[in-house]
């Protein structure tokens, strides 16, 4: 798939997203991108807030319990598919429940900003993963600085939340690529919604061993539901319409922004203060990403951006 956008397969639509497409057609796509982000990293804010009712298994639970029950409502997918297909969409469910339950126990011992960024390193690693270009082996580099100057800075970093942060980022990579096989083997968003139940299945009975009857207090629901809107529903249906009317590189530059983005939530939000050193971390990651994307190959396709999201977003 090269950068023409007028070659480019039409994304399917379901009754939300096109009534995305008509509600905003008149807002440019690069501010569609950027809204999906805010929209993303608020979503892990209000995360942070559910982690002391419920804790991070509780607070998986109600994202992706919330997240499938939209997606099997938008989709309404057959279940009626080949034992390829079926073996897919369940390697799909586990991988983005493992990367979620990553994801949430750092981001319960981390600052949202360092979370995120070192997450970033997984989809880093696929865009580069293979290159001969020496350029390459320079982002890569520069990325590893990053995690250094996260570890050995000036700001304290848990241990713990930096392997889970690292962990997340390794299912981060294997999700892209088993992405990839979903589009292969299903249509329109019926693998994602049959791999966000999945998903939930993996996360939902840790949840309620781990927190109980506190998951089904109104308010933490109403959270909840909150949660999935924020980092599935609106960020999906919002990319999938930039991805319409811009190509996947301009696409993968912007979400470079991420990292950088969850930073600025995290302070303002969260009043997450980061170590200057930290912030020069999260800007070599970001760096590193936006010169994977722009040196890609031109026949490169959407997922394999560093930066590039999917159906579902980890963070």
């Amino acid at each position: 798939m090269n950068d023409d956008s007028s070659r480019r397969e039409p994304i399917p639509r379901s009754s939300l997203t096109g009534l995305v497409g008509r509600g905003l057609g008149g807002v440019p796509p690069t501010a569609l991108v950027l809204l999906g982000i805010v929209s993303v990293q608020l979503g892990s804010a209000l995360a942070k807030q559910l982690f002391g009712e419920v804790g991070s298994f509780g607070t998986v639970a109600l994202r992706l319990f919330f997240a499938a029950a939209i997606l099997m409502l938008l989709w309404r997918p057959s279940p009626r598919m080949s034992r390829r297909a079926w073996t897919v969409v369940v390697a799909y469910g586990l991988t983005l429940g493992l990367m979620n339950l990553c994801f949430y126990l750092s981001l319960d011992r981390l600052p949202l900003g360092i979370a995120v960024t070192v997450e970033f390193l997984g989809p880093l690693a696929v865009a580069l993963g293979g290159s001969r270009r020496w350029l390459d082996a320079l982002w890569a580099v520069l990325a590893g600085g990053g995690v250094v100057l996260l570890m050995g800075g000036g700001g304290e970093v848990n241990l713990v939340g930096l392997l889970f942060a690292l962990g997340a980022a390794a299912c981060w990579g294997l999700y892209i690529v088993v992405s990839a096989a979903l589009g292969r083997h299903t249509t329109e968003g019926n693998g994602l919604a049959l791999g966000m139940v999945v998903a939930a299945l993996v996360a939902v009975p840790i949840g309620v061993a781990d927190s109980g009857a506190a998951l089904i207090q109104p308010w933490v629901l109403v959270a909840g539901l909150g949660l999935a809107l924020l980092s599935s529903v609106v960020p999906y249906s919002l990319d999938l319409e930039a991805l319409r009317r811009m190509p996947p590189r301009v696409f993968g530059i912007l979400m470079s922004l991420e990292p950088a983005m969850a930073s600025l939530i995290g302070l303002v939000v969260l009043h997450e203060v980061l170590h200057w050193s930290q912030w020069i971390a999260v800007l070599c990651v970001v760096i590193a990403s936006v010169g994977a994307t722009r040196g890609a190959r031109p026949d490169v396709r959407p997922e394999d951006l560093a930066p590039a999201q999917h159906p579902d977003r980890p963070n």
